[in-house]
C-alpha cells in the first residue's frame, strides 16, 4: 500500500496476538513532532482505539538511537485490567495497523515495554492522518 492511502478513523481489523483473536476498532488518531529534554526531535503518534472491547488512548514516542536507529516505544498501563492484558491489547492494535507485532519487554520492577521499530514506522506511514507528519520527522532526524 502507498503512502498515506489509508485512514486511521473507522479502520477495523482481527488479529491474533497471545494466541488470541482480538477486534480492533480505531477511533481516531494523530502524529505530532515535539522537542525532548535532550533537544532531540520526536515523534509521538496517539491512537484511540477499542481493542478487545476495551476503548483507550495508545500512543508510542519514536526516536533516533544508536546509529540513527529508529524505535519508538511506549509503556503498558495498569488500568483498567493490569499491564499484561494492555501490552497484549496494544500490540494487537500496533499488529492490526502495521501487520507486524512489536517487541515486547517485561522489565524487573514489573513495568512492561512495548517496543517498535522501523517496519511499524513504514506501515504507519499507509495512514494519511500520520504519513505527512511521520515523513517530516524522518527527514529532519536523518544523518
Amino acid at each position: 500500500m502507498s503512502r498515506g492511502s489509508l485512514r486511521l478513523k473507522g479502520f477495523e481489523g482481527r488479529v491474533e496476538v497471545g494466541g488470541r483473536e482480538h477486534v480492533v476498532k480505531v477511533i481516531g488518531g494523530g502524529a505530532e513532532l515535539e522537542g525532548g529534554e535532550s533537544g532531540k526531535l520526536h515523534l509521538r503518534i496517539k491512537i484511540t482505539a477499542e481493542v478487545g472491547g476495551v476503548k483507550s488512548d495508545y500512543t508510542i514516542t519514536y526516536g533516533r538511537y544508536g546509529k540513527n536507529k529508529a524505535l519508538g516505544y511506549t509503556t503498558a498501563k495498569a488500568d483498567p485490567d493490569g499491564r499484561e492484558a494492555d501490552a497484549e491489547r496494544f500490540s494487537a492494535l500496533i499488529k492490526a495497523l502495521t501487520g507486524k507485532v512489536p517487541r515486547i519487554r517485561r522489565m524487573k520492577d514489573g513495568s512492561i515495554i512495548i517496543e517498535c521499530g522501523s517496519a511499524h514506522l513504514k506501515g504507519f506511514r499507509r495512514y494519511a492522518e500520520l504519513a505527512d507528519v511521520v515523513e517530516q520527522w524522518l527527514e529532519e532526524t536523518d544523518r
